[in-house]
């Protein structure tokens, strides 16, 4: 069964990362799901507000917002129960690493497009 990944801050802008990780993602065999709070469809797939809002099991979260915006996401993967969690490069800082931290998840700070195997400017 595919892993299921939600990206914080897909994005129907091809040229922004959240877009490139989501297009990366389903390559690789992903289910993908976009979470943006204001769009409704991202490259075919539904957009959820929230990870609160997916049915099922979420493996892993892969963050495309600022920090400061990720506080509040960070609390909700929390309460989602998602064990592994990404903050790419401009996705993360010391204070959501803390928050991460208290909230007993230990985030993997790099950029999970190249984790995968993929270029992130190939897409």
């Amino acid at each position: 069964m595919a892993k299921v990944v939600a990206i914080i801050g897909a994005s129907s802008d091809r040229r922004k990362f959240g877009n490139r990780a989501l297009r990366a993602f389903r390559q690789q065999g992903y289910t993908v799901i976009p979470i943006n709070p204001t769009e409704g469809l991202i490259e075919g797939l539904t957009a959820y507000k929230s990870v609160l809002d997916v049915p099922g099991t979420i493996d892993m979260a892969s963050f495309y917002v600022p920090p400061d915006v990720g506080q509040g996401v960070m609390d909700e993967v929390a309460k989602k129960g998602i064990a592994e969690v990404w903050l790419n490069p401009g996705a993360d800082s010391e204070r959501l690493i803390r928050h991460a931290r208290s909230l007993h998840i230990e985030p993997i700070v790099a950029c999970s497009i190249v984790a995968i195997g993929q270029d992130p400017y190939a897409f």
